[in-house]
């Protein structure tokens, strides 16, 4: 149990995000919920506080705006809450050849998907490290073990959240504190809908938001540095680090690509 530890879940109004944030608050954490859309966020609260009687704060934002991550840094130092927990679900994509897509938008996603992401992690680190308990779960994905054209910047910045999740595991582990990267496949959420995947043969099946979020927790609660949900996911991840690059690309190429059953 989480003897009222707090844990921050962003994008925790749909998908993977929803599914941890019940995980965390049925092992006793409170919470803090960040995403845009207020109404989700505080119906998922409700849920929650009356099912696990656990303390639920609500803070919408859209952490692709500049400055965000230090507003919410700030607004959660203003409430008295100390983080043990910091869940870095919060991220879109995008389809489409790279230059034919919104500089802006690609931009926004950069923003959400490794810029607040690296910010949030760097205001709550120190915190943890100095009080030597808690952790950092970020969610990363299959993506960030290949190159992927036609959602080329969504492929990358899935390949800086895994490194950079690498990398501070290993810093934080001499802490007791734990740095864990989620790399799942297709999962059935709202992604695939904003990233205009629906009709993609990528997107024709994928996993559960709710076995995937289970996984994570699991990973991060035992401190595994890369956690990856599924046996044909595991294996593909082994494979991929034998098979040649160029295979690699065009066959993550032509699933982007393919529309249709």
């Amino acid at each position: 149990m989480a003897d009222n530890e707090w844990a921050l879940i962003t994008g925790a109004s749909a998908g993977i995000g929803v599914e941890l944030a019940r995980l965390f608050a049925a092992d006793g954490y409170s919470l803090v919920l960040v995403a845009r859309r207020a109404d989700r966020l505080q119906a998922l609260a409700d849920e929650l506080s009356t099912a696990h009687g656990i303390r639920v704060e609500v803070l919408p934002m859209d952490l692709a705006e500049a400055g965000a991550s230090h507003a919410l840094h700030d607004a959660m130092a203003a409430k008295g809450i100390v983080l043990h927990t910091l869940v870095n679900n919060a991220g879109f994509g995008l389809r489409g050849p790279f230059h034919a897509l919104s500089a802006d938008r690609q931009s926004e996603m950069m923003q959400l998907n490794m810029v607040a992401l690296t910010e949030l992690s760097r205001l709550f680190l120190p915190g943890m490290i100095e009080r030597r308990r808690g952790g950092i779960l970020n969610l990363a994905s299959m993506a960030a073990f290949q190159a992927g054209p036609y959602m080329a910047v969504y492929y990358a910045t899935k390949a800086y959240v895994l490194s950079l999740s690498e990398a501070l595991h290993e810093e934080a582990k001499p802490f007791g504190v734990k740095v864990s990267a989620l790399c799942p496949g297709p999962v059935a959420t709202e992604f695939a809908k904003v990233a205009d995947l629906q009709g993609s043969k990528l997107f024709s099946s994928g996993a559960d938001a709710k076995s995937v979020a289970r996984a994570g927790y699991e990973g991060y609660r035992a401190n595994v540095a890369i956690e990856i949900p599924g046996a044909l996911n595991r294996i593909g991840s082994t494979l991929g680090k034998f098979a040649p690059r160029l295979l690699s690309r065009r066959v993550a190429g032509r699933l982007q690509k393919a529309r249709g059953p």
